[in-house]
């Protein structure tokens, strides 16, 4: 299996009806870490079955990208951030993440994530640091790579993802996490 991605996350459910709201079902997840399997493009293609299983009947834009940050950290290798920051018609705010504390707002058009918004082109960065204006919230971080969420025309956010090793990310990333934001995109 590649080092870059060593493991994903299977989920388990568990439904039971609501006593005191009996047309409310309460679900209850349990998750397994398991090794994903093949190639760099089907190993992305289980990851994103086990994003979709994840969201499937969830709403909540909040809890879906705090749940798909979790999966994504979990199951690459090699990311130290993996989150969302949300558009709110004006600038990016931070959303749900897992890594060390990040910058809470991005001016359209700064840094990695605010080009991805600008221009609704996933942001493909092998050298954080060859990349003018780059905004340093993490100084271990020296790839990135940022895949912006866009609804019916409309920018909602982006999905970004770091890695303190040069050239983590590819064309294999992009394609991959691009089937990721689009789970999000479709159930939040």
């Amino acid at each position: 299996m590649a080092a870059w991605c060593a493991q994903s996350v299977a989920i388990t459910e568990n439904q039971w009806a609501d006593s005191e709201f009996p047309a409310r079902t309460i679900r209850a997840m349990s998750f397994v870490v398991a090794d994903l399997t093949g190639d760099r493009t089907e190993q992305y293609r289980q990851l994103a079955a086990q994003a979709q299983a994840l969201v499937t009947g969830e709403t909540d834009r909040i809890a879906n990208a705090a749940n798909l940050s979790a999966l994504v950290f979990h199951a690459l290798s090699d990311v130290n951030w993996v989150g969302f920051y949300f558009y709110d018609g004006w600038e990016l705010v931070v959303g749900p993440f897992q890594g060390k504390p990040a910058c809470v707002r991005i001016a359209l058009g700064k840094g990695v994530c605010g080009t991805a918004a600008q221009t609704g082109e996933t942001q493909l960065v092998p050298d954080v640091h060859a990349f003018d204006g780059h905004i340093a919230c993490d100084a271990d971080t020296r790839s990135e790579i940022v895949v912006p969420l866009v609804r019916d025309g409309a920018l909602v956010g982006v999905f970004d993802l770091d890695s303190p090793r040069p050239g983590r990310f590819d064309d294999v990333d992009r394609a991959g996490l691009e089937a990721v934001a689009e789970v999000f995109l479709a159930a939040s």
